[in-house]
Order: C-alpha cells, then sequence, then structure tokens
C-alpha cells in the first residue's frame, strides 16, 4: 500500500516543485544582505536538503513515467512549472554565492541552469505552438507562464556574478547575460500583457486567482535583480558602462511595476478567501507566492545600492519580516501536509 501511494505520488509529482528552493534560496538571500546570518545558514542547509531530495523525485519520474513527464512539459497549465528547476538551480547557485562564498560551486550550478534553459524553453513554447488543440486564452494562460522570465532572469543574475572566474570568457559571458536580461524584460512585456488582459475581460472564479499570480510581480522583482547587479557590475565591460543610463531607467521602470502589483494582489487575495471564504490550505503552489516577496525584498536592497537612495532600505527592512513570515507558514504547511499525508496512507 505504502509503495503504490509513493508511485502514485511521484507519477504526479508537481513539476513546480523547485519553486520551494527559489522561495528559501532567495529569503536566505536576502536576510544574509540584511545581516541576519543566524536565519541565511539554516535556510541554506534546508535548501540543500530540498534541493537532492527533488532532484531524486524528478530523476525517479523521468525513468519510470517519461510519458506524463512530456505530457506536462507540453502541456499549457503544467509545462512552465518545470522552469522552477532552471530558476531553484540557479536561485541556489546565488545563495552558495552570496551565503556560503562558494564561487566553483555556484559556476557549476549556472552551467547546469543553462543547460535546462535551452531544452525547458524551446520544448516548452515549440510544442505549444505546434500543438493541433489548444485551450482558450482564460485556460491556457496563468501567473505560472512568468516563470519563463524568472528562469532567464536567475540565469542572468548568477552569471554576472560568476563572470570573474571565465577568464578569457569573462566578456563574452557578460554580454551573454545582458541579452539574457533584455530577452526577460521582452517576455514579461509579452506574457503580462496576456495575463492582465485575461483579468480585465474574462471572469475570475475564487478557485482561478491561485498563487501562481504573484509571479506577476516576482518576475519583475527579479528583472529588477538582474538589472541592479548589471547596474553594480558595470565596470566589468565597457559596453555595460555605456548602458548604465538606460539600465537605470529601465530597471527602476521594472521596481515601479513590482511595487504597483503588490497592493492589487493582496486586494485579490482578501476578495479570495475572505469575501468567498475560499479555503487557505496547503498548496505547492504558495512556494511561488513566498518568492516574490523574497525577491522584492532582494532586489529594493540592491536596487537602493545601485541607484544610491538609502532611503529606499526602509522598505526591506520591513518586507523582510513578511517574506519570512509566509515562508515559515508555508514551511508548517507542507510538514503538516507530509504528516497528515503519511498518517492517512498509513490507516
Amino acid at each position: 500500500m505504502i509503495l503504490q501511494k509513493l508511485r502514485h505520488e511521484i507519477a504526479n509529482f508537481f513539476p513546480g516543485y523547485f519553486a520551494f528552493v527559489m522561495a528559501t534560496g532567495i529569503v536566505s538571500i536576502a536576510s544574509s544582505l540584511l545581516g541576519f546570518a543566524a536565519l541565511a545558514w539554516p535556510l541554506l542547509y534546508i535548501n540543500l536538503v530540498a534541493y537532492v531530495l527533488l532532484w531524486a523525485i524528478t530523476l525517479a519520474r523521468v525513468v519510470l513515467y517519461w510519458p506524463q513527464v512530456w505530457a506536462d512539459l507540453t502541456d499549457h497549465s503544467r509545462g512552465p512549472g518545470f522552469f522552477t528547476l532552471v530558476a531553484g538551480t540557479c536561485v541556489l547557485g546565488n545563495q552558495l554565492l552570496i551565503v556560503a562564498d562558494l564561487p566553483q560551486i555556484a559556476r557549476g550550478l549556472w552551467i547546469l541552469g543553462l543547460c535546462l534553459w535551452l531544452p525547458i524553453m524551446y520544448t516548452f513554447f515549440a510544442a505549444i505552438t505546434v500543438r493541433a488543440e489548444k485551450p482558450p486564452l482564460e485556460q491556457g494562460v496563468n501567473g505560472a507562464w512568468l516563470l519563463a522570465i524568472v528562469s532567464t532572469q536567475s540565469l542572468s543574475v548568477l552569471g554576472i556574478l560568476i563572470a570573474p572566474q571565465w577568464g578569457a570568457g569573462h566578456d563574452l559571458l557578460v554580454f551573454s547575460v545582458l541579452c539574457l536580461y533584455l530577452l526577460g524584460c521582452m517576455l514579461y512585456l509579452l506574457i503580462i500583457t496576456l495575463i492582465f488582459y485575461r483579468f480585465t475581460f474574462f471572469v475570475f472564479a475564487p478557485t482561478t486567482l491561485s498563487a501562481p499570480y504573484w509571479i506577476n510581480m516576482g518576475a519583475v522583482a527579479i528583472t529588477t535583480l538582474a538589472g541592479t547587479t548589471l547596474i553594480l557590475n558595470a565596470d566589468s565591460l565597457p559596453l555595460l558602462q555605456e548602458l548604465v543610463p538606460f539600465l537605470k531607467g529601465f530597471t527602476l521602470f521594472f521596481w515601479s511595476t513590482a511595487s504597483w502589483w503588490i497592493p492589487l494582489l493582496v486586494i485579490l487575495g482578501i476578495w479570495r478567501h475572505r469575501i468567498w471564504h475560499f479555503p487557505l490550505v496547503y498548496d505547492p503552489q504558495y512556494w511561488g507566492m513566498v518568492f516574490p516577496l523574497g525577491m522584492y525584498t532582494a532586489s529594493t536592497i540592491r536596487l537602493a545600492h545601485a541607484l544610491e537612495l538609502p532611503g529606499l532600505l526602509i522598505i526591506p527592512s520591513v518586507s523582510i519580516y513578511i517574506a519570512l513570515l509566509a515562508w515559515f507558514a508555508t514551511f508548517i504547511g507542507l510538514l503538516l501536509h507530509l504528516t497528515l499525508g503519511r498518517y492517512q496512507a498509513g490507516k
């Protein structure tokens, strides 16, 4: 019975579960940037364990249930979840670099992230383009699509930080991560237009407004982080130095957009849970809400440094506690889910 339950769980494993690594990693990084090392290190240890376990489950699923994996990857709704493999890998690389100062491992994770990004990005978008039967817009597009931007910008952020290790390939790497940053910006403008159109012209039920819509904010928050990282490392390439004024304006544009999303998403959350009384129970997609909160905190810290606006630091000094509270609440929900699930399976 237990073995059958385990096989069922692996076969139907949520492809976006690496959002746990993304959320844990960025909350740890934000804590480290604010001097909370006592929080950053335990989160790093938890993330390392989670990353290994999630990869073990994912590889088992690929080997044992490849048709299901392929069906998920080429599905409009579940396919975007695979981008969390890329983002989780790169966020963990950033975490190991910033918290633990392990640049060589971070470099290896960036290479792995790139090797994952290429097939996932082109397989997903090619498959949904050529498939004969497609869902209507209101069913096919959701906030999880923005994970394509998150994965792209995560490569940009980690890439610029590990560039000093690349010797003769340094300039080419910096140019490449600059292109990745601009690609992420383009993809956000394209996809968010479809999502905003869905928001405003299609009926929204409480069940429809799920946690991945917080990626509306998270995608621009990580774009802000990518932009500020390029600005802070502009002396690494003459081309970057010439683009600093453009990067500052574009980065501030995306940070402003991220800030605008937060009140609207909070209002919609209240509408969902308080007015419609939608039950607040654990769902792995809630990690897609924790991640944007941590990312907004980290990106605002970097923005304050990049634009030399120390007054902005008051925002992360408050938002870090919100991100930590969201992480702990979701983590407790995960533990209860696993405990109750095991108890019910044994009955």
